[in-house]
């Protein structure tokens, strides 16, 4: 917060929660629940069902080590936008831990049979200020540009949905992580799959990681009228939660559940 000479507070931990949602959950980064000096960072991405409102993400966090980072992105999307809630996909994901840094990785569920998710590393990190500095170049000539959201979300009390309200002027500007630019060489490629499909989380040492995801099966949102209380596939009796939040009459939590709730 800062001093205000109105009557209006500025300590709203509101503000700060959706910053950290974005970047703990859509991105994937946070300081892991158990770490003793941010030495270690949980990796989880939350990709979105469908493709039609987000199609990469990317964060860093700062910690007393070193930068953590994390960039994924769908590729291999249709041309047809209308194939958004159904194609097949690939997903690719890069992940920065730092010397002396250490990172567990968690990823979704599988959402197809077909699903195969293949990891590389390399220990020999590449330029990274290089990466960065053609990662803002870009970005600044998509500002340039206008190349930003002509849209924005607004919610319908009437018909009590959500739309995208189109807008003349470009709204912020999406641009791709600095990890992106990055090529260095990778070890042989390894299948995690069934370490994913069992829920078992992996560590990761100090180096750049490379994920492929092929097969991802892109699915249509859940709808609702805006609040997640309504959406009647939270309240069925045979809705799984996810592995921390399986038993709904226990009130003894782990300190993950806090993590799966934001």
């Amino acid at each position: 917060w800062w001093r205000s000479e109105d009557v209006y507070s500025r300590n709203h931990p509101m503000l700060g929660a959706i910053a950290e949602w974005m970047s703990s959950s859509v991105a994937g980064v946070s300081v892991h629940p158990t770490t003793v000096g941010g030495r270690q960072v949980l990796f989880w991405p939350r990709f979105p069902k469908s493709a039609t409102m987000l199609t990469f993400a990317s964060s860093i966090q700062g910690t007393p080590v070193g930068d953590f980072a994390i960039a994924w992105r769908f590729e291999n999307l249709p041309e047809d936008k209308s194939e958004y809630y159904s194609a097949l996909v690939t997903v690719r994901i890069r992940l920065l831990v730092p010397p002396g840094g250490s990172g567990m990785l968690r990823l979704p569920l599988p959402s197809s049979k077909t699903t195969k998710i293949r990891i590389s590393h390399t220990n020999s990190i590449p330029d990274l200020d290089a990466a960065r500095d053609e990662a803002n170049r870009k970005c600044m000539n998509r500002r340039k540009h206008g190349l930003g959201f002509h849209w924005n979300w607004e919610y319908d009390r009437q018909r009590k949905k959500w739309y995208t309200h189109s807008s003349r002027k470009s709204i912020g500007t999406a641009c791709e992580s600095f990890l992106f630019n990055l090529t260095p060489d990778w070890s042989e490629q390894a299948d995690i799959t069934h370490d994913v499909v069992s829920r078992t989380d992996s560590k990761l040492s100090a180096g750049l990681y490379d994920l492929i995801v092929t097969n991802w099966k892109l699915e249509k949102e859940e709808e609702g009228t805006g609040r997640l209380g309504n959406i009647p596939q939270y309240f069925h009796p045979n809705y799984n939660p996810g592995p921390f939040c399986n038993d709904s009459h226990s009130f003894d939590w782990h300190i993950d559940d806090a993590t799966h709730i934001i």
